[in-house]
């Protein structure tokens, strides 16, 4: 498996559109054209998903699902990316990242009130399908989830 140097300087050659910049954390940004990685052995995975999300695009999204449809998509670019350098993404990572946005949207949509199942009315609020009661999330992709009775 290459170092995370010396695949970064591939990419560099191979995706002159993009910037790489180490981080402390794997994310793409859309705004700056960059994708940001850390320096771990693990890595490669997430660094070709990043990578996905520039090549496909992504810059945003209305409806918390759409955001798992995307993460899905990047994976399954990233799997194809990693083809063209002699990689492989253990499936495993993929589920359980696409897990924990999973988890991440089921959080989001239990109702505060009852513990039902509510459903996006727009980009930070539901409303519960039993209870009616709605509610506002805050972002909560990287900080604690907030839901707020309205």
């Amino acid at each position: 498996m290459p170092s995370t140097a010396s695949l970064i300087t591939k990419l560099k050659l191979a995706y002159p559109q993009f910037k790489f910049e180490q981080a402390a954390d794997y994310l793409w940004s859309p705004s700056e054209q960059t994708i940001y990685y850390t320096d771990s052995s693990d890595g490669h995975s997430y660094l070709l998903h990043e990578l996905s999300h520039g090549l496909l695009g992504h810059v945003d999204y209305y409806y918390d699902i759409e955001l798992i449809a995307m993460e899905r998509a990047a994976w399954d670019k990233a799997i194809v990316v990693a083809k063209t350098y002699d990689l492989t993404i253990d499936e495993s990572v993929i589920t359980s990242t696409l897990d924990s946005y999973r988890d991440w949207l089921h959080n989001r949509s239990t109702c505060p009130n009852c513990g039902a199942t509510g459903h996006q009315t727009d980009k930070s609020t539901y409303t519960c399908l039993a209870c009616t009661q709605s509610w506002r999330v805050n972002e909560a992709r990287i900080c604690a989830l907030r839901r707020y009775k309205v």
